[in-house]
C-alpha cells in the first residue's frame, strides 16, 4: 500500500480546514451578535409579547393583569376595530403617509438639485433647511400652535393685508393640510440631506459625457440623476412611511387629545394614548398598540418585498456572490455538455 493511501488525502485535509473555518466563523458571529440580539429581545420582542398579553384584559395598569384585571379575550381588539373613531384614525394616518410623500418628495429633490450646485452661501442654506429636523417636536409643536391660533400671529399678518385668516387648527376642511405642511416643514431637511448624499455619490464622469453629447441640465437630471437616485428615494419613502404611521407628538402637542378628533387629524397613536393611558384602560391601549404594530409590520414587509427587494438583491455578500458564480459556471458546464452530446449524435 502506498504512502499516500496510508496517510490522509489532500482532499480530506482541505475539507477539515473548511469545516473548522465555518465553525470558527459561526462562533465569531454568535459572540459578536449575542449582545445586540439580547438587547433587541429584551426591549423589542418582550414588550410586544407583553402588550399582546395585556390586550386580553380589562386592566387599569397596576398589579398583575390576572389579579387586578378582568380577562375578556379578544374583546379589546374587536372593540378597537369596530370603533368609528379608530377607523377614522387609521384613515387619517394613511392620508398623512400619502400626503407626506407627495409633498416632500418633489420638494426634496428640487432642493437637493439646487444645493448640489456650487454657489455662494450653499453651506448656510443647507444648515437652515436641516435645522427644523433637529429641533425638538415639543418646541416645534408649541411654536406653531401659538402661530396658528385663530388670533395668532399668522392671521394677524393676513389681517394687515385685508385677508381674514381661517381657523387653521379647528376647521376640519383645512386642518389636515395644516398638519401636512407642519410635517413637511419639520422633516423635509432629512429628505434633502438623503437626496443630496445620493446625488453626490453619482460619478461626475457621467455628467461630463452627457455634456459632450449636448445634453441640457434637465435632460441630464432626467436621464442620469433620477435613475441613479432611485435607491436612495426608495429608502427615504420607506423611512417616511414608518414615521408617518407612528406619528404622535406633533398632533398631540398642536391639537391636543380631543381637538385632533373633531378637526380630523387624529392618528392611530393619538387614539391609543387617549383611549388607553388617558382613559385608564391600559389593556385596551395595549390592544390598539398591537394593532398598530401589525399594520406597520405588514406595510413594511409588503414594501420590502415589492420595492426594496431589488436593492437588497444587489447588496450581495461575498459568500452569496461566490455561490452565484459557482451556479453560473455549473449551468455553463451543463450547456457545454449538452452541446457536445448533440454534436456526437
Amino acid at each position: 500500500m502506498s504512502g499516500q493511501a496510508k496517510g490522509k488525502s489532500p482532499a480530506s485535509g482541505k475539507t477539515k480546514r473548511t469545516s473548522d473555518g465555518k465553525v470558527q466563523r459561526a462562533i465569531e458571529i454568535f459572540i459578536l451578535s449575542a449582545p445586540a440580539i439580547i438587547i433587541f429581545c429584551f426591549f423589542v420582542i418582550l414588550p410586544i409579547i407583553l402588550g399582546a398579553y395585556y390586550g386580553f384584559y380589562k386592566w387599569k395598569g397596576y398589579g398583575s393583569p390576572h389579579k387586578t384585571g378582568q380577562f375578556i379575550g379578544l374583546q379589546n381588539y374587536v372593540t378597537a376595530l369596530s370603533d368609528p373613531n379608530f377607523q377614522a384614525a387609521i384613515l387619517h394616518t394613511f392620508e398623512i403617509v400619502i400626503g407626506s410623500l407627495v409633498i416632500q418628495a418633489p420638494l426634496a429633490i428640487l432642493f437637493a438639485l439646487l444645493l448640489n450646485q456650487k454657489f455662494k452661501g450653499r453651506a448656510l442654506i443647507r444648515t437652515l433647511i436641516f435645522v427644523p429636523y433637529v429641533v425638538s417636536e415639543v418646541i416645534v409643536g408649541t411654536g406653531w400652535s401659538l402661530l396658528l391660533q385663530k388670533t395668532g400671529a399668522i392671521n394677524e399678518i393676513l389681517g394687515n393685508f385685508g385677508i381674514e385668516g381661517p381657523d387653521w387648527l379647528a376647521d376640519p376642511k383645512i386642518a389636515m393640510w395644516t398638519l401636512l405642511l407642519l410635517i413637511s416643514w419639520k422633516y423635509i431637511g432629512f429628505a434633502v440631506i438623503l437626496m443630496l448624499a445620493g446625488m453626490q455619490s453619482i460619478p461626475e464622469e457621467l455628467y461630463e459625457a452627457a455634456r459632450v453629447d449636448g445634453a441640457g441640465f434637465w435632460q441630464m437630471q432626467k436621464s442620469i440623476t433620477l435613475p441613479l437616485l432611485a435607491p436612495t428615494l426608495r429608502i427615504w419613502v420607506f423611512l417616511s412611511m414608518i414615521g408617518s404611521l407612528q406619528l404622535f407628538d406633533l398632533v398631540y402637542i398642536v391639537w391636543g387629545k380631543y381637538v385632533s378628533t373633531t378637526a380630523g387629524v387624529s392618528t392611530m397613536a393619538t387614539y391609543m394614548v387617549r383611549e388607553g393611558r388617558d382613559a385608564g384602560n391600559y389593556g385596551y391601549g395595549s390592544a390598539v398598540a398591537l394593532i398598530i404594530f401589525i399594520i406597520s409590520l405588514t406595510l413594511a414587509l409588503v414594501y420590502q418585498r415589492l420595492v426594496l427587494s431589488r436593492d437588497l438583491d444587489g447588496a450581495l455578500t461575498e459568500q452569496k456572490q461566490a455561490k452565484k458564480r459557482a451556479a453560473k459556471r455549473a449551468k455553463e458546464s451543463q450547456l457545454h455538455a449538452a452541446a457536445a452530446t448533440n454534436e456526437v449524435k
